[in-house]
């Protein structure tokens, strides 16, 4: 009863459902984004795991509101645990990944692809030598495009981004140097916290005045890659995974029983799901140094949160 795992409400206008969130345009130029406890990976729904939407966008929440010097976000309210109400963006087609160390599962992670002897990569060339989740010299930017449901992901370059009219020069001077700093300041409040923020993604969007916003989320566990500071050292050295906050958790799982790109996804237990709840309650507390007390009021989350939005209909 507490996991929302589909968040249609009718009397909503303009609809849209993605993988993760339940989108919803109003007349003025507001959206609002509903958090489902959907968690995706490999470019498919693998569960849902509960309280996950809450905490991810509580998680959100706090890291717009630490980063609100660097550059504009789209929050505009909260009003319920669940959901933000933004300004509604056109959102840029390129997904720009920051990544600061060699590391991940996915087909197009700079670890997957240097795994199989790619040193050239994203328009960036990475040195020989380097071992599994090593830090590197510098943060790097890692675009890829973004896929319709149920599609792929495909690295891109700078340069071809710019070739393809993805985004115009100016726009991609402006996202990437968001990005840079954005990822410097997570990185810097990680570190206060006892974690390592290795990675992560941003969405971009531009508003009626073509300006460049910052939307969906930031620095959540399910947009980022966050390790144990204490343990990376010893995890390094032996080769073995870091300790994580995050989706990897779920990923790690289901890559070491197949080949989600390729094989059917066996059905995650209901152990794991409960273990994964725990963590991302963990994730929540060791980000934001705030114990995460969930809202359970409402017989379900869904009937909870079409009350809060009963003034939006």
């Amino acid at each position: 009863m507490r996991i929302l795992s589909d968040a249609f409400i009718p009397e909503l206008p303009g609809h849209y459902k993605g993988k993760v969130r339940e989108n919803y345009d109003l007349p003025d130029g507001r959206r609002i984004i509903i958090a489902t406890d959907r968690i995706s990976a490999f470019d498919i729904i693998l569960a849902s795991i509960p309280f996950k939407g809450e905490i991810l966008t509580q998680t959100a929440r706090y890291w717009f509101e630490e980063t609100a010097d660097i550059c504009p976000n789209h929050v505009l309210e909260y009003p319920d645990p669940n959901v933000v109400v933004g300004t509604r963006l056109d959102i840029l087609p390129v997904e720009i990944v920051v990544r600061g160390y060699l590391a991940g599962t996915t087909s197009t992670s700079i670890l997957t692809r240097y795994r199989k002897g790619e040193r050239s990569m994203y328009g960036i060339s990475l040195p020989d030598g380097l071992r599994d989740n090593e830090k590197l010299a510098e943060p790097i930017i890692t675009p890829t495009s973004k896929a319709a449901d149920g599609g792929h992901d495909e690295p891109l370059s700078k340069a071809e981004i710019i070739e393809q009219g993805l985004l115009t020069q100016a726009q991609w001077d402006t996202v990437s140097g968001y990005a840079l700093k954005l990822f410097a300041r997570g990185q810097a409040r990680a570190a206060e916290r006892g974690l390592i923020l290795a990675d992560t993604k941003y969405e971009f969007g531009t508003d009626k005045s073509g300006a460049v916003i910052l939307a969906d989320e930031i620095h959540t566990p399910d947009s980022s890659r966050y390790w144990i500071a204490q343990s990376y050292e010893q995890a390094l050295a032996s080769g073995a995974r870091p300790e994580s906050f995050d989706k990897d958790f779920i990923r790690s799982w289901v890559t070491a029983r197949c080949d989600p790109y390729r094989d059917p996804i066996p059905t995650i237990p209901g152990e794991i799901i409960e273990q994964a709840s725990r963590v991302y309650a963990q994730a929540y507390e060791a980000i934001t140094g705030k114990e995460f007390v969930p809202d359970v009021s409402g017989a379900t989350v869904l009937d909870r949160i079409r009350s809060n939005l009963a003034r939006y209909c």
